[in-house]
């Protein structure tokens, strides 16, 4: 009114101006007034009332100076006593709601950004959003309205349904969202459901993900615009973690691989973008051993909570107790762990032996299964592998281990060729010596030579069919030994039936030599039948390929890139990613990709699966490029967690040697993360390292003094990998060089590095070594002509003295005497730190407040020569009186 008065004699338009101008300056100063009236209830609910109001100005900039205003306000009287949420129920969500299909889009936007806000705060009800934002978003995203009405409704919708109640959004908002993918028209309002998919199927959860959801996102991964099928690739991770594994991998992971060789280059772009992530979401603790811990932080299950299994001597792990086959939902059943000690495991054949040794045999599996809650059962011979009879028990994961339960995509089905193999052998002879037994023995090797004719046809690049082409012909040379060797396979039928060509059997499936001719028949019918798919091939492989003189670590070379942990292709196309290839016609970055996302799939595959990804490993510490080495060299202590001990000493050490002597820009890397590295290598391996430290400083460039600032911080941490002699041996040389720095920052922080060090030395019992490296120190820096080594000195002084490093004796005794000769330095600047270590720092010191000490009187001598000093800042430092002691200092003063 006031305002009004003051200006009824100008024009109208001048009037209107000057209006407008007025009720944004009370619109920006509202959040004042609250301050100002925030303590008095009646006031502040005057001001709300006056707030409402200006709420119906008609100048859109009023409108929106006011809605910019509500959070902060908001925040005002939260710090107050009044019910928040009762506040902006009344008086906040009916300008808020209005605002929400207001006609300017400025005040839409500040009202969609303010409604957001204040859900996430919890400071709007259910009840409001339900009753009063719902229906009009629904309202406004109808078919009846324009694309662009439409399509922002939705968005506001899709931001907002991860705020609200999962029942709600599926009763409310989830119908409208399904409805609006769907429409082929509208390019704007499917592009913001492509780009929210995974917000939406965060807020609704798995079941309605899946039943509601995915088919829809399946229809625009199709989609004919690109930027459709390039927005879905993008959100592709974020739908994956919203399914059940079973979905992930059946129809997410078939549908992922044609957007990656999608005919778009930007979509296969978004696709190879999105593969690291969308792999990880494959990972299963309980397979790989390795969980994330609420912290963040990479963490090993406890051995009470997994199996006992050395990773890293590449044994597999059981992801479960039973196995599934691919192309087939149906489980196969397989024996818990038998003892070594036994034959191998086989099918049983339907004759009575009356063998003391099978005899045994079966006991053991009996007892076997029923400690692990099985059926001790086995498949029969003209079954082949069957269905388990049985499922394993609830806690036979965690107490039970077997090689025999894991291993990777299953063997080629040639179960018709073992049917056609036994029905030329013929049942087994009572007489092994006989020459019908000798006969059959001919047909055995003729028939496993047909199948390994057959198989021959099928070997191109098929890792499946390559093992079993070596379990047969491993068989034939069994039998064609038995053959030669008859006396000798007799004397072995009395030691337990055990193989003559392996005389340690360590598998389930291993091939038994067996002592006669005729048990050498159901021996390679075994080998053709018990070929399960569940066994590691390094295993089945190992014994026979050691007999025939082959080094084992050219076998771990040689060993198949192949899991079952995620989908083979999507391995394939991530391991492709170093392709130069990819580089021309896909994204030149894509091997920066590859680097970022390799820990995340190396978590996903475990350290069993190591194998997979070490090639792809070497070929991007090696890249052209320093981007894709600095990602990797950020990465590779994360890296060395998950592998273990062994690999990372084996493939990785060597690598971050490299990355050692790398560019700065890759150095950096590996030095922020140099502790966290080496303190998961053994002794012996840490102390191969503490040469490169030292060349680190020599080589180390004089323009990035950060890279040595860095080392100093780490240093700091890696004393406590080593003992007092290598430390004084191998890290003081390169202490005493920061110290010695240019950079006023790398000399601050080495400092506290020889603090460190003179700490270790007193609590290890290194007194000699501690005596030695502060000689040193009195020898370099005390007496060094430059004054910034005198400065250095009296700077480490103070933090010796102020952190209590060594004994207050022993502090007196060698370092005081040198620090107060500082006195007579003819340079002010180190007379300046003298006077702030000895007022500052020995002075507050309880060891230098006792009157009966003679090394107070001597520090008091000091100070007086320093106040009457020619510098004054010298003089201000020496007169400044020190801090108070504090309580505990002063009672123990008067005891």
């Amino acid at each position: 009114m006031v305002i009004f008065e003051e200006h009824q004699h100008l024009p109208g338009n001048i009037l209107r101006g000057s209006f407008c101008l007025h009720s944004q300056i009370v619109a920006r100063g509202l959040l004042g007034v609250f301050r100002d009236f925030s303590h008095h209830d009646e006031d502040t609910l005057a001001v709300l009332e006056v707030a409402v109001q200006m709420s119906e100005d008609a100048e859109p900039t009023v409108r929106m100076e006011l809605m910019e205003q509500i959070p902060p306000v908001v925040a005002v009287l939260q710090e107050g006593r009044l019910h928040v949420p009762a506040l902006v129920s009344q008086y906040f969500m009916p300008v808020i709601a209005r605002y929400l299909e207001d006609p300017d889009n400025q005040v839409r936007k500040s009202s969609q950004e303010v409604l957001l806000a204040l859900l996430e705060q919890g400071l709007i009800s259910h009840c409001d959003i339900e009753g009063k934002v719902c229906p009009i978003l629904l309202e406004r995203s109808a078919p009846d309205r324009d694309d662009d009405c439409r399509a922002e409704a939705l968005s506001i919708i899709c931001r907002m349904a991860s705020r609200l109640p999962k029942s709600m959004v599926e009763r409310l908002l989830l119908p409208r969202f399904c409805e609006l993918c769907g429409n082929g028209k509208l390019f704007q309002v499917r592009k913001v459901c492509a780009t929210h998919f995974g917000d939406i199927c965060h807020a609704v959860g798995q079941e309605a993900t899946e039943k509601f959801l995915i088919p829809k996102f399946f229809e625009l991964c199709s989609d004919n615009m690109w930027g459709m099928r390039k927005a879905c690739a993008e959100c592709f991770t974020a739908v994956s973690y919203s399914t059940s594994p079973e979905v992930r991998r059946a129809q997410l992971s078939p549908v992922f691989i044609k957007l990656i060789s999608d005919p778009c280059r930007w979509v296969r772009q978004a696709a190879f973008q999105s593969l690291g992530p969308f792999i990880s979401t494959f990972a299963n603790p309980s397979r790989v051993g390795l969980y994330i811990r609420e912290d963040g932080t990479l963490s090993i299950r406890p051995p009470s909570q997994e199996v006992a299994l050395d990773f890293a001597s590449g044994s597999p792990r059981p992801s479960s107790c039973s196995a599934t086959l691919a192309g087939s939902k149906t489980p196969v059943h397989v024996e818990p762990a038998l003892l070594p000690e036994g034959p191998s495991t086989e099918t049983t054949h339907s004759s009575s032996s009356t063998d003391p040794t099978e005899s045994q045999q079966k006991g053991h599996s009996s007892a076997r299964a029923e400690m692990a809650g099985t059926s001790p059962e086995l498949p029969s011979v003209s079954g082949g592998l069957s269905s388990s009879s049985s499922e394993a028990g609830p806690g036979t994961c965690k107490d039970m281990f077997s090689t025999f339960l894991y291993w990777r995509t299953p063997l080629p089905d040639i179960s018709k060729d073992v049917e056609v193999f036994l029905s030329k052998a013929g049942p087994q002879k009572e007489s092994p010596g006989g020459p019908e037994a000798a006969c059959d023995s001919c047909v055995a090797r003729s028939e496993i030579q047909r199948v390994l004719q057959s198989l021959q046809g099928h070997l191109l690049h098929d890792p499946d069919i390559e093992a079993q082409v070596q379990v047969l012909s491993a068989a034939l040379r069994a039998s064609q030994l038995d053959s030669t060797s008859e006396p000798e396979s007799k004397q072995t039928e009395g030691r337990n039936g055990e193989s003559v060509s392996d005389p340690s059997p360590a598998s389930d499936n291993h091939i038994l030599l067996s002592a006669s001719s005729s048990q050498n028949e159901l021996s390679a019918a075994r080998i053709l039948q018990s070929t399960d798919p569940t066994e590691p091939q390094s295993q089945a492989n190992g014994p026979l390929e050691t007999e025939q003189g082959q080094d084992p670590t050219a076998l771990e070379e040689e060993k198949p890139k192949v899991q079952d942990i995620i989908p083979q292709p999507l391995l394939d196309q991530f391991v492709s990613m170093t392709d130069p290839a990819r580089a021309q016609t896909v994204d030149t970055d894509i091997a920066k990709h590859c680097a970022y996302s390799l820990p995340g799939v190396a978590l996903t595959l475990g350290r069993q699966n190591w194998h997979c990804l070490k090639d792809t490993y070497e070929t991007l510490a090696s890249d052209v490029q320093w981007k894709v080495r600095r990602t990797l060299a950020f990465s590779i202590h994360e890296l060395a967690v998950i592998l273990g001990d062994q690999l990372t000493a084996a493939d990785l050490v060597p690598i971050f040697s490299g990355f050692l002597k790398d560019l700065d820009e890759v150095r950096v890397g590996v030095l922020k993360h140099l502790y966290d590295f080496l303190k998961l290598l053994h002794e012996d391996r840490r102390r191969e390292h503490l040469c490169q430290l030292q060349e680190f400083v020599v080589a180390g460039s004089s323009r990035n003094w950060r890279l040595r600032h860095e080392l100093a911080e780490q240093l700091i941490l890696i004393l406590d990998l080593y003992d007092p002699s290598d430390v004084h041996s191998y890290l003081r040389p390169v202490a005493l060089r920061l110290c010695a720095d240019k950079v006023s920052q790398v000399r601050w922080i080495s400092f506290k590095l020889v603090v460190a060090m003179l700490r270790k030395f007193h609590c290890h019992g290194a007194r000699a070594l501690g005596l030695s490296f502060i000689q040193e120190l009195i020898s370099r820096f005390r007496h060094c002509p430059k004054w910034v080594g005198r400065q250095a000195f009296a700077c480490i002084c103070q933090a010796v003295a102020s952190e209590e490093a060594v004994p207050v004796d022993e502090f007196v005794e060698h370092l005081l005497p040198s620090l107060l000769s500082l006195a007579s330095d003819p340079v002010p600047n180190v007379r300046v730190l003298l006077a702030k270590t000895l007022r500052q720092t020995l002075l507050e010191k309880a060891y230098f407040r006792n009157a009966g000490n003679h090394h107070l009187e001597v520090v008091e001598e000091t100070l007086l020569a320093l106040q009457s000093d020619r510098d004054q800042d010298v003089s201000f430092f020496a007169s400044l009186e020190p801090k108070m002691p504090n309580a505990a200092d002063t009672s123990i003063l008067e005891n």
